[in-house]
């Protein structure tokens, strides 16, 4: 989804059948590249599951901010 301050991947998925593929980085980075294209400063990578092996490669991207007990915290 496309928004007024950057681009969102709540919505996007994948297979996760092969790991080495690397598909959810690889999709973060394509959407961090079309949102700087389109001079937008977020890229909204959607839920996360602390401990969730497939949610994982989210954590290599910093900064973030997630949303806690205490509301919005910047990593």
């Amino acid at each position: 989804d496309w928004l007024s301050s950057g681009v969102s991947a709540v919505y996007s998925f994948f297979d996760p059948q092969d790991p080495r593929r690397g598909l959810g980085t690889h999709m973060i980075l394509w959407l961090a590249d079309a949102a700087a294209k389109r001079g937008l400063p977020y890229v909204y990578l959607g839920y996360w599951i602390e401990g969730s092996r497939k949610m994982n490669y989210k954590t290599r991207f910093l900064p973030q901010e997630r949303l806690g007990p205490n509301g919005w915290e910047r990593v």
